[in-house]
């Protein structure tokens, strides 16, 4: 019965309902920025880059073979969540 009382206690401390919001509306907030990315920003540079889209750049390493589809390293994704990390950093930053 001891935890279970000192879990409440720590359950309804405020520094544990502070951490609780701060997570919830960080993970709302890491959509909006990945939303932000790949459909405000990365638009723009593509076309600046000559129609590159850059959720489809990727380095076949080995092509597709009937059934087995293709194995891919799929770079322009990770430029995207590279731009993702540094705005929410610039947004934490300024904070």
């Amino acid at each position: 019965m001891g935890m279970i009382s000192e879990f409440k206690e720590f359950a309804v401390k405020g520094n544990a309902i502070d951490m609780a919001v701060g997570i919830i509306i960080g993970a709302a907030f890491g959509k909006i920025v990945s939303s932000l990315v790949a459909d405000v920003v990365m638009p723009p540079i593509g076309v600046l880059m000559g129609g590159v889209d850059f959720s489809k750049l990727s380095y076949v390493i080995q092509e597709a073979a009937g059934e087995v589809p293709a194995v891919a390293i799929n770079y322009g994704s990770f430029i995207q969540s590279i731009v993702d990390f540094l705005i929410i950093a610039l947004a934490i930053f300024f904070m």
